[in-house]
């Protein structure tokens, strides 16, 4: 059954779009970013031994949950930050699976062992300023998907991001000529993949980035580098930070402590 209730093509729907608004101007997000951040309870790590090895099956039962539903990438913060041991990227056409696995893991023995003491949501999207080292081939999704094509890198660095009020109060023209001084810096470091996602209105920050790579010197001296651009400077915020190593889900249990290191 189909239904019109919502076209603005029905007269006299309640939802149909007046003649004389302006059409909207930027592009709509098209697939669903998740970054989950973990933590393994002191308790925990120091409880039973058959609570912590069945706290590891749980997990590897919902991290395969998770890949056979949706796009998933594994990996740990584990000597990088006190306050998180991994991270679960997921990737998925419908806000509902994600929501439905976040569930599923509450529902289980695994929610009492772990914390989540960080958690991002956004989408992706076109990007509203144009490449000019870039020529897209046809049909190239561009920012409106994430490439599905593992790079194989063997870390992601991610943060959130917010930009100033007075970045958004400048004409299109002068964000579009910071930009390209922000891009030509991004490509002579060519080895790193920036995945650029967008959570206006669906969380605390405006953007979440995620740059695969397998230096964090390299990435060092990336991240110093545009602290010179003019964009810099219209930065608000763009904390906490985190370096997360590419590890297999049935690595993770042994390495944040769930189960004996061989």
């Amino acid at each position: 059954m189909t239904s019109d209730a919502g076209s603005a093509s029905t007269p006299h729907s309640p939802y149909a779009r007046p003649a004389n608004l302006p059409e909207p101007t930027s592009p709509h997000g098209k697939q669903f970013v998740k970054f989950t951040f973990f933590r393994v309870r002191d308790a925990v790590r120091a409880g039973d031994a058959a609570a912590r090895a069945e706290a590891a099956r749980c997990l590897a039962e919902l991290l395969e949950r998770s890949s056979q539903r949706m796009l998933t990438r594994t990996y740990t913060t584990v000597g990088t930050r006190r306050d998180t041991d991994f991270m679960v990227w997921q990737v998925a056409d419908d806000l509902q699976e994600i929501m439905d696995w976040q569930s599923a893991l509450l529902a289980s023995p695994l929610a009492s062992a772990l914390e989540q003491p960080h958690s991002f949501l956004s989408m992706t999207m076109r990007s509203m300023y144009a490449n000019p080292l870039h020529t897209s081939a046809p049909g190239d999704p561009g920012r409106e998907r994430l490439r599905s094509d593992d790079s194989g890198a063997a870390y992601l660095f991610v943060y959130p991001m917010v930009k100033t009020r007075e970045w958004y109060k400048l004409p299109q023209d002068r964000r579009q000529e910071i930009m390209n001084e922000h891009i030509a810096i991004g490509h002579a470091y060519h080895r790193i993949r920036i995945n650029t996602t967008y959570s206006y209105g669906l969380d605390d920050q405006e953007f979440v980035v995620a740059f695969e790579g397998d230096s964090p010197g390299e990435f060092l001296a990336l991240v110093r580098d545009l602290r010179d651009s003019a964009s810099s400077s219209y930065t608000e915020r763009d904390t906490p930070m985190f370096t997360c190593r590419r590890m297999a889900p049935q690595a993770l249990a042994a390495y944040c402590g769930l189960l004996p290191r061989d």
